[in-house]
């Protein structure tokens, strides 16, 4: 389903991207997804710059806080995994061996959220939907189509997924090798890996479906961005790993038809 109106519990829901220029970001998305933004006031001061194509909200653009400034951390893409009761399970949190980063609070009428760690430390998002249910349009070309779990220890983080999310992880064949798919039930709502680079950190990756991977890449590259790895063929479709002129990584994939 592309067009979505609400998610599943445990399935990751939005994205956005905390950068130290959000102008030149935007610009760079917008040549590359063409995509619009829809800037909309924080409480708190500043804007959240909400994406949109064809009418539809895909992700988000916003400038890093001045804590995050002063600690010279990177700018990054972030998930966020939808739930359906932010209080409750972000008390689940410590005792599955995570870290509460941010205590759950409201987001105007957009929602209610909270800030997470699993025990290798990547961070994730919970979101209690409220008027923004998260993505409107996914798994279409200029639209976020897969998020993946990085972790060195997946042995350690999946079992905090299950416990507080009820995301289960199973093997997958593709090509050569196999993969871990993550599920609610019986749906597929990402996947999992070890890191593939020397030190890439524990995190969430974002993928983003585009019609063509070599020309994303050469908008991405003319654009100011830098090709990381690829492009490579796989089973599912052909990738590439790309990062933004701030230096956000994000990878873009044409899917091959489903068989």
């Amino acid at each position: 389903m592309s067009q979505r109106s609400s998610y599943t519990e445990g399935t990751p829901c939005w994205v956005d991207l905390l950068t130290t220029d959000v102008d030149a970001a935007k610009a760079f998305y917008a040549k590359l997804f063409s995509w619009s933004f829809d800037d909309m006031p924080n409480p708190g001061g500043g804007v959240y710059s909400m994406a949109l194509f064809n009418g539809e909200t895909v992700a988000a653009v916003a400038p890093q806080s001045p804590e995050m400034v002063e600690h010279q951390v990177p700018p990054m893409w972030n998930t966020y995994i939808a739930v359906n009761d932010v209080d409750a399970t972000a008390a689940k949190v410590l005792a599955a061996g995570g870290q509460s980063m941010m205590e759950p609070f409201d987001v105007t009428e957009a929602g209610r959220m909270a800030w997470v760690a699993d025990p290798t430390g990547g961070a994730v998002g919970l979101w209690q939907a409220g008027r923004h249910i998260g993505a409107t349009l996914v798994n279409e070309p200029n639209a976020l189509v897969w998020n993946e779990l990085v972790s060195s220890d997946l042995e350690t983080a999946l079992p905090f997924y299950e416990a507080v999310l009820g995301i289960t992880a199973r093997e997958m064949p593709m090509g050569e090798d196999t993969y871990l798919v993550l599920h609610v039930g019986e749906g597929m709502v990402g996947g999992a890996m070890t890191p593939q680079a020397a030190g890439e950190p524990n995190h969430w990756r974002v993928w983003f479906a585009v019609d063509d991977t070599d020309e994303a890449v050469a908008t991405a590259t003319s654009a100011g961005g830098a090709l990381l790895f690829g492009p490579l063929d796989m089973p599912v479709g052909r990738f590439a790993v790309l990062a933004d002129p701030q230096g956000a990584a994000f990878t873009v994939i044409k899917m091959n038809p489903a068989p």
